[in-house]
């Protein structure tokens, strides 16, 4: 018996291998794909592959670049879950929809000038919303001459945002969007975030992570040397980033779901370890060493150059500051601060079209994240649908709606796809 099941495996196995690899051939035909490989195994497998994109899609005959594209594949006739990643990507991704859909393909696309998806020369003032949108309706059209069922386009935060910018640029590329707590910031630094701030939790929250923050800044002498940071990390200095990461703190806190630890913010006349421990819980000072500006440095050149991002309130803070007038313009790419400018039209013309033409989204909030301060305000002209998660934050998703959200989840998704969905 256990022969039997042991050579029936590897039937099953020689029988996914030879089909990777059919797919692989298929994929290799495809206009613009460059390398692919074969990753993963049985039914974790999946192709890593390069696509070539114009640095410049306005001068598609000039420089190109390769930029990295994971696919799962599980029929040509199947559904597509389009992956808009924002950052860097290491393999495919579909999320909660991957569940939802039953048996998608993946289609998982990094993001030009992240990972290993960046040009040299490294060109800033070509790292622009439309030409990322772009490169994902190079992606898809190319594509789309293999897999001929319905796509959906998905992503998280920045890749939210991404797939809504692709949306606005090229409405036809795909079925439905499910964009999770993204953004449409309207300002290189928009001051609905900071009301926001100033109305999340309740006033009793507020105030304990104000005295927090004034706690940190005027015992730093004690907390600093708790938190056995690495000076030669931080060329801003150890002060410096040590302040931002005390201002940028209520931001990551509510962020990432502060609200959800119970006491988690200590008296200011706590013992010095209870400070260092609680600001290194929420670990805001790591997007101000070298390694996290590197990290995020194309991200802030997107923020202050089109897709907008926020500043801080020091009002109360001020008199503790060492440094004066911060900006997290400081993240910037090397030699990019002095010359950066922000066009406000991008952002613009996403709004608009979001709120007057772009039809088939469903955009997903969390409660209390920050970034749910700038989200889309509908007004009725599209058949897109909102969701706001109560009690949740970064983390919205359909599996923490409410039974009645996600019934209009279901349904609503359902009717633009004519397909049935999963919905346990």
């Amino acid at each position: 018996m256990m022969r039997a099941l042991h050579l029936l495996w590897l039937l099953c196995a020689s029988a996914l291998v030879a089909a990777q690899s059919e797919v692989a051939d298929a994929v290799r035909s495809l206009p613009g794909v460059k390398e692919v490989r074969e990753a993963g195994q049985g039914t974790s497998a999946y192709l890593a592959l390069t696509f070539e994109q114009p640095v410049d899609h306005a001068n598609p005959t000039g420089p190109k670049f390769t930029q990295r594209v994971y696919l799962i594949h599980t029929g040509f006739d199947q559904p597509v879950i389009l992956g808009t990643e924002g950052y860097s990507a290491g393999r495919p991704s579909g999320g909660e929809l991957r569940r939802i859909l039953g048996t998608p393909n993946v289609l998982t696309v990094e993001h030009r000038y992240f990972g290993g998806s960046i040009p040299s020369p490294l060109v800033w003032k070509h790292l622009t919303v439309k030409n990322s949108a772009d490169d994902l309706h190079a992606v898809v059209t190319s594509f789309k001459k293999l897999y001929k069922g319905k796509w959906v386009s998905t992503g998280a935060s920045k890749g939210g945002q991404t797939a809504l910018f692709h949306k606005c640029f090229h409405p036809d590329d795909v079925d439905a969007v499910v964009a999770y707590v993204a953004p449409i910031n309207v300002a290189q630094e928009d001051p609905r975030i900071q009301i926001f701030m100033e109305q999340v939790g309740t006033p009793a929250e507020r105030q304990a992570i104000l005295d927090f923050q004034i706690a940190l800044l005027k015992r730093r002498a004690e907390v600093l040397p708790l938190l056995n940071v690495r000076p030669d990390d931080y060329s801003m200095g150890v002060d410096k980033a040590f302040e931002y990461g005390v201002l940028e703190f209520p931001f990551a806190y509510w962020q990432y779901g502060g609200n959800a630890r119970e006491n988690s913010i200590p008296k200011p006349d706590a013992p010095a370890k209870e400070l260092a421990d609680a600001y290194r819980a929420v670990n805001p000072m790591i997007y101000y060493g070298d390694a996290g500006i590197k990290q995020f440095e194309a991200f802030q050149y997107q923020a202050f150059t089109e897709v907008g991002y926020y500043n801080y309130d020091i009002t109360a803070l001020k008199p503790y500051l060492n440094h004066k007038n911060p900006t997290n313009m400081d993240l910037c790419p090397p030699g990019t601060k002095d010359t950066i400018r922000y066009d406000a039209n991008t952002m613009a013309f996403v709004f608009h079209t979001l709120q007057y033409k772009a039809n088939n989204i469903v955009y997903i909030y969390g409660e209390t994240d920050p970034w749910s301060a700038t989200a889309i305000q509908l007004l009725g002209r599209t058949n897109a649908l909102k969701i706001t998660v109560k009690g949740a934050w970064h983390n919205a998703n359909v599996r923490l709606m409410s039974a009645e959200q996600k019934q209009s989840f279901f349904d609503t998704l359902e009717s633009w796809l004519g397909i049935p969905l999963v919905r346990s």
